[in-house]
């Protein structure tokens, strides 16, 4: 018969049992054990950071060294004296734990409070550590506050917890407090090989930085991702399980999202996204995760910034490799518009076209945009003929590849003409070259820019008098072409124009400071330029001013406003209010 083996999770099996085997918290270490050797022992600590960085193993530890019978030189634990051995085996009676989340009322710590009064049987102090400390109820906390203040002098305190701001300032401002950190991928790396070492199991560092990085630097995260990985794989845990296990999008992805923008190939783009979605992937964890790609290939643009890229030593060396291939203002522009998406997506009715768009941004960014169509537009027909201009494939903008650059092209040589020049065998010159742009796009846009910079020269030169009577006629039609504005066109129906500054300043007045500051803000230059056009005078300005109103005295309306009044009117009345001790209302 099968039996099933007693299996002990990572987290416990390796969990740190001396202040050597503490992961990442070295400062930390160091600050208690001199404190341990000094005998400045305080009576209350409080260690506070995010989940799984050591906070209550870091407590049993200092728990345990206080109250060892024979701590070695570096002050750890022995292991093998009678506090040691009763604290391993869970019968100590000098340590004692308490989970704040399910004992938080205020009878639990009365509870404690009374067992704190009972010296220790073995060893020298009663540590009582805290968990979940921030769970206590406000009339619990206010129950420990004396207690906590003036302990017996063999009892100290440690309260644990990963939400420092909950707890109240006078707890606070009565321990010691030690914020745990973050333990860094490369710390929870070497722990990781070093206990698959132990368990004789093989996995490549590119695997270990993958479930260091999903952890997001808590150790114990980190130790149930590899027995997830172990479960799912057995001894020879490979990267492609890993990150199929773990549900991780493969960096491969965003290496050629990158690839396939900086070649302008946004259809292979489309095609990857339509790939990542296809294997249950959700789009928004696709742009943060691109978004993380952008700012690991920034970091590698210097060398001063490559410690901040933490991955494997040969993802790292890509990273370098693609970050040279990439300007500074292409990954800056790439990362904003990456970080607009995000913000963005949730708000957005269809999603995937909002990604699919910045993909699109992405390959234009670099420079090197895709053809949009298959080929270059040609001439009409007609027009050529038109114009007497020659074939369309003359005229057509040619293009020339880098290697033709280098190579002068015979150009076809115009068609004879009919009469050939007296002295020479060769035609006679032709129009110039410079005509033959025909209708071309740039031809187009160069007279459809003419044209407004010569409305415009002609509006600033013209400088027709300006007279009330015109104004008032110019001033209704101006209403009129505010439909979008309703309240604008109803205060300029309502509002009669004045003249300043011979007669070259039109004075729009209305009724208060906000009108001003939205009409200057929104509609100023549109307004003038109406009036520059109908008036046929390029120098009128216009200027919005507020109507000044004659500010009356408010009355007093309650009787507090009416006793304040008398006592203003007539200052004998509040000498006789002292004398009388009255109350006036």
């Amino acid at each position: 018969m099968w039996i099933m083996e007693k299996f002990i999770v990572s987290a416990r099996k390796y969990r740190p049992n001396n202040f050597l085997s503490l992961v990442g918290q070295d400062s930390i270490a160091v600050t208690l054990k001199n404190s341990i050797q000094r005998g400045q022992l305080a009576h209350a600590y409080l260690f506070c950071g995010p989940r799984g960085v050591g906070k209550t193993s870091t407590a049993r530890i200092f728990a345990k060294t206080i109250n060892c019978m024979n701590p070695g030189a570096d002050l750890e634990p022995c292991g093998e004296c009678e506090s040691c051995i009763s604290f391993a085996q869970g019968r100590s009676y000098c340590i004692h734990e308490l989970d704040a989340a399910s004992n938080n009322s205020v009878d639990d710590i009365r509870l404690l409070t009374e067992k704190v009064m009972i010296p220790p049987q073995i060893g020298k102090y009663s540590v009582y550590i805290i968990d979940e400390v921030h769970m206590l109820s406000s009339a619990a906390f206010n129950a420990f506050l004396k207690t906590l203040e003036e302990p017996p002098a063999h009892a100290i305190f440690i309260l644990a917890t990963t939400e420092k701001h909950k707890i109240l300032p006078t707890i606070l401002s009565r321990c010691q407090t030690y914020d745990f950190n973050r333990i860094s991928i490369e710390d929870i790396v070497k722990n990781l090989a070093s206990i698959a070492k132990k368990e004789e199991i093989t996995i490549d560092t590119d695997s270990l930085h993958v479930i260091a990085q999903k952890a997001d630097g808590a150790m114990r995260d980190a130790l149930t991702l590899f027995d997830q990985c172990v479960a799912f794989c057995g001894t020879q845990i490979e990267y492609s399980a890993v990150i199929r296990n773990l549900n991780v999008l493969d960096h491969e992805y965003y290496f050629n999202i990158v690839e396939s923008a900086l070649a302008g190939n946004f259809s292979r783009q489309l095609l990857l996204f339509d790939e990542v979605l296809s294997k249950g992937f959700n789009a928004l964890y696709f742009i943060g995760g691109l978004g993380n790609h952008l700012r690991n290939l920034l970091v590698c643009k210097d060398t001063s910034t490559l410690k901040l890229l933490e991955m494997a030593p040969a993802v790292a060396e890509r990273y370098k490799a693609q970050s040279a291939k990439c300007s500074v203002k292409f990954l800056y522009e790439a990362l904003g518009n990456t970080t607009k998406c995000e913000s963005e997506y949730r708000q957005s009715s269809n999603q995937r076209l909002l990604v699919e768009f910045l993909l699109v941004k992405l390959a234009q960014l670099a420079g090197q945009p895709q053809a949009l169509m298959a080929e270059p537009l040609q001439q009409p027909a007609f027009a050529a003929q038109a114009q007497k201009l020659p074939a369309a494939e003359e005229t057509r903008p040619q293009q020339v590849t880098p290697a033709q650059e280098k190579i002068p092209v015979q150009q076809p040589a115009p068609p004879q003409p009919a009469v050939e020049h007296p002295h020479q065998k060769e035609p006679a010159p032709q129009r110039p070259k410079a005509v033959a742009g025909g209708l071309s796009i740039k031809n187009i846009m160069k007279q459809a820019q003419s044209a407004p910079k010569a409305a415009e020269q002609e509006l600033v030169d013209a400088t027709e008098p300006v007279t009330i009577e015109k104004l008032n006629a110019v001033w209704g039609k101006m209403a009129d072409t505010q439909s979008q504005y309703p309240r604008l066109a109803s205060a300029i129906r309502q509002t009669a124009p004045e003249l300043r500054d011979n007669n070259t300043t039109v004075v729009f007045k209305v009724g208060n400071s906000a009108q001003q500051s939205w009409i200057e803000k929104n509609s100023l230059p549109v307004l003038t330029g109406f009036l520059q056009r109908e008036l046929r005078n390029g120098g009128i300005k216009l200027v919005v001013e507020v109507i000044e109103v004659a500010q009356q005295e408010r009355k007093p309306y309650t009787p507090y406003e009416k006793a304040d009044r008398l006592r203003k009117n007539y200052p004998e009345l509040v000498n006789l209010e002292k004398d009388l001790d009255l109350d006036i209302k």
